[in-house]
């Protein structure tokens, strides 16, 4: 919704004032210099990107249109989950968790976070690095470097949407000085009319470059920032998941293996310590 206000509030702003200032809108609607442009930059869309990344950036682009995945509910319910299983471990010892890790989609545990186990990544992140502390061969440091490089890994893959999506807005503005060329050319192959629809020729041809710039920084450009910050939001979880683990490995009671994990959230979803400890009671 956000996105769309925020077009809208773009198109407004732009047409609004040209029009407030006397311009034509007319001359503005150039669908050909909008081929032109549009057409180039799905273009080389293709050409510059391999068919994993092409899917992953249409897959991800449909989430720009919805709000934040992660909310303050999220985070209280993988905490919770994470308090229930490591407390069941220091009740009943490791391999009590065994068939809640192997199948956690028919674990009654897991079953009582909804939004957690819907998220089939933190899911398979936070099980197999259980399924290592049961099997008890790695260390607290080896766990936690090859967390480091899974994160890493994931928060990679999962900037390349937004990595694509800002190559093409800053293509745009050279796009639309291409298609202002060729308005130029067209002009000037014409130049025996009479000056006022010279007049009118040139300023299509303007419009190209105007449009190009326009797309770039009020259109595909926030989309880009956009994708980053959910790419961003998204290795958060992640975190989470690794601090709580790791407070655990290293002798914390699970009360405070989750306040560990509670501390790396970010401030606008982190909540409350007596409000997290309500929220788990009520769980239990």
């Amino acid at each position: 919704m956000l996105v769309i206000i925020g077009y809208v509030v773009v198109a407004a702003s732009v047409f609004g004032g040209f029009a407030l200032a006397g311009g034509h809108m007319g001359a503005l609607f150039q669908p050909i210099e909008l081929l032109m442009i549009g057409g180039a930059a799905v273009g080389a869309f293709f050409v510059g990107n391999s068919g994993k990344t092409i899917k992953a950036t249409l897959k991800a682009l449909p989430s720009v249109l919805k709000g934040a995945k992660y909310t303050k509910d999220s985070y209280m319910e993988l905490m919770a989950l994470l308090y229930e299983l490591l407390g069941k471990v220091r009740k009943e010892g490791l391999m009590s968790i065994e068939g809640d890790i192997e199948k956690p989609e028919e674990s009654p545990i897991f079953a009582k976070y909804p939004k957690v186990l819907a998220d089939h990544h933190v899911v398979e992140f936070m099980t197999d690095y259980l399924r290592i502390m049961v099997s008890g061969n790695l260390n607290a440091m080896e766990i936690e470097n090859l967390m480091d490089v899974e994160i890493e890994t994931h928060h990679h893959e999962a900037l390349v949407p937004a990595h694509v999506v800002a190559k093409m807005g800053d293509a745009m503005p050279a796009f639309g000085i291409v298609a202002a060329v060729m308005g130029v050319v067209h002009t000037m192959e014409s130049v025996g009319l009479p000056p006022a629809e010279l007049g009118i020729l040139i300023a299509h041809a303007l419009v190209g470059t105007f449009l190009g710039i326009l797309l770039a920084y009020g259109f595909v450009g926030p989309l880009a920032t956009l994708l980053e910050q959910k790419a961003e939001e998204s290795s958060k979880m992640f975190q989470t998941v690794k601090v709580t683990l790791l407070a655990n490995l290293n002798g914390y009671a699970p009360a405070m293996a989750v306040e560990f994990g509670r501390k790396a959230l970010y401030s606008t979803e982190r909540p409350g310590f007596l409000e997290l400890e309500e929220y788990v009671k009520q769980k239990r």
